[in-house]
């Protein structure tokens, strides 16, 4: 039996023996203010202890840090959210240059992370598909911009994660390893999202066992992590669809105690409105209640 193996089967054993943190669960609000007192106290309102960074300079970092820090609020996430790979060098350097600055404000806010996808050599969708997004030059351009990220920043706080795509790297747990092996920058961590990590049926039926995995190889390069869920529309073919929390297949029951473990915020995403978030933390908090995991 490898070592992987051997970790993978121990985790849940790990996980009961060890003393359970309470989750951080956050999200975003709507809000419409710039004062990140007013907008600290309405995560709060809403039961959230972990906040995206609020629309922010980076010279005012310092008083929403403060802001945020005196209603126990946790900035998760600064995003980033531009092609890294653009095929066009113009574009790329561009991109590049607006990560690095994402990055200074994570660190100044003191967010947890600044995320980014490691990109795409797909001319026209930032993120889309390609054909070379498993290659060897994917891995080692992306190995480079992420050292030229952290070492232009030199962050002493924050962290520069990737999030976890089906269609490019990092797309599982073995080859986010890589990565951080390849890497070799102390600034450099772990984004998760369960569901972006689903792209076959086999891992979509058997998502606790994919949980528990990413969680057991990756568990303390974890910084962040995404919230929502999964359901199968049938066609003739394959196709995922993002629902809400509670609407799909997603075992959040794994997720939870996993996180519990590690200290690591979970943040609800791509959800339509005020009323679907809340539907979507919801169910989160139900599930945590009958499984005894409890929140900030």
């Amino acid at each position: 039996m490898d070592l992987s193996r051997r970790c993978f089967l121990a985790a849940p054993a790990a996980l009961s023996a060890a003393s359970q943190l309470p989750v951080r669960l956050g999200g975003p609000i709507y809000l419409k203010s710039t004062d990140p007192r007013e907008l600290a106290r309405e995560h709060r309102r809403l039961g959230y202890a972990a906040a995206y960074c609020p629309n922010i300079d980076i010279k005012d970092a310092t008083a929403a840090e403060k802001a945020f820090q005196a209603e126990n609020v946790l900035i998760a996430e600064v995003g980033a959210w531009k092609n890294m790979l653009d095929p066009d060098p113009a574009t790329r350097k561009a991109n590049l240059d607006y990560v690095i600055s994402r990055m200074a404000l994570a660190d100044a806010v003191g967010a947890r992370c600044c995320v980014d996808i490691a990109g795409s050599f797909n001319p026209k969708v930032w993120y889309g598909p390609h054909k070379d997004n498993f290659s060897k030059a994917f891995f080692d351009a992306t190995v480079e911009n992420c050292r030229k990220v952290i070492d232009a920043v030199k962050p002493k706080r924050a962290k520069f994660a990737l999030e976890i795509m089906g269609w490019c790297m990092p797309e599982s747990a073995d080859r986010y390893l890589a990565l951080i092996k390849a890497i070799q920058r102390p600034g450099f961590a772990v984004h998760i999202d369960v569901c972006n990590a689903i792209n076959s049926p086999e891992k979509y039926y058997n998502n606790a066992a994919l949980t528990n995995e990413l969680f057991s190889k990756l568990g303390r390069y974890i910084v962040s992590c995404h919230a929502k869920d999964l359901a199968w529309t049938p066609e003739m073919n394959v196709h995922f669809i993002e629902v809400i929390p509670g609407r799909g297949e997603l075992d959040y029951r794994p997720y939870l105690k996993a996180l519990t473990a590690i200290d690591a915020p979970l943040m609800l995403e791509h959800l339509k409105g005020a009323d679907e978030y809340l539907e979507g933390a919801t169910y989160i908090r139900k599930v945590a209640a009958q499984i005894g995991v409890s929140f900030v």
